[in-house]
């Protein structure tokens, strides 16, 4: 059977790679559960000190496969295996292509962004008569200018990488194929350092950073519910698994 994920040990490095190019490393049970392993991997062996997370060249994540009905959820890293997982370790997206919707979110669930200049992220679920729900809409303001996360979510319009570096949210911008040998070196980087040091300092930095997430989480879930019971939500989801344009009636 095919690897949906591919890991390779680069010394004291991990890098992740997703591999379901053909659904745009769309999300389904089966890539969570690789997710997530690869993801224990790093958290659970001594010797890798930092980790990296990467698509392919042409795609990061489309985020959730929406036939998989939301049966992507982990023990260890909650949604993708990744979004609510508690790490110590230093973890870095290398980003190539589209970065949408769920795809997004796990790169806000990373700690550090390296792009290519074909790198595009975005929260399109309004166009679908949905919201992000995977800590976008709690996660996108906390690293981005509060103006321009409301840009994504509202508009539902991709933020291109160079606007994303002058704001700041992506660290290390490359030319095309570069971001996963520009994300291996920041890695390196980081590395270079002691490790008790990072893991304390990181784990210092992302408890303050939590602090609010279970109002964000809490937020989410009302959002959530509210869409459920709508008949635009319903038709959103529907019409993009008939690959046609949604009537929306604003009930």
């Amino acid at each position: 059977m095919r690897e949906l994920v591919q890991t390779e040990r680069r010394g004291r490095v991990l890098v992740i790679s997703m591999r379901r190019e053909e659904k745009r490393n769309a999300v389904d049970r089966a890539l969570a559960d690789a997710i997530d392993g690869a993801l224990n991997r790093l958290d659970d062996e001594t010797g890798l000190w930092a980790g990296v997370l990467t698509g392919t060249t042409s795609v990061f994540s489309a985020g959730s496969d929406l036939r998989s009905r939301g049966d992507y959820v982990t023990e260890r890293g909650g949604e993708y295996g990744i979004i609510r997982r508690d790490r110590r370790k230093p973890l870095i997206a290398a980003v190539e292509g589209p970065a949408l919707g769920g795809g997004l979110e796990i790169v806000l669930a990373c700690d550090l962004v390296v792009a290519s200049t074909t790198a595009r992220f975005g929260l399109p679920e309004v166009a679908i008569g949905v919201v992000p729900t995977c800590a976008g809409l709690f996660r996108a303001p906390r690293s981005l200018p509060l103006n321009l996360a409301r840009e994504l979510i509202l508009t539902g319009a991709p933020l291109h990488a160079e606007r994303g570096y002058a704001a700041g949210f992506v660290n290390v911008l490359t030319e095309p194929g570069q971001a996963l040998e520009a994300a291996v070196e920041l890695a390196e980087r980081i590395c270079a350092n002691a490790p008790v040091s990072v893991q304390a300092s990181l784990a210092a930095v992302n408890e303050a950073a939590r602090a609010a997430d279970d109002e964000g989480w809490a937020a989410t879930a009302r959002a959530m519910a509210h869409l459920a019971e709508s008949a635009d939500g319903q038709e959103g989801i529907q019409a993009f698994l008939e690959k046609r344009r949604p009537v929306w009636t604003g009930r």
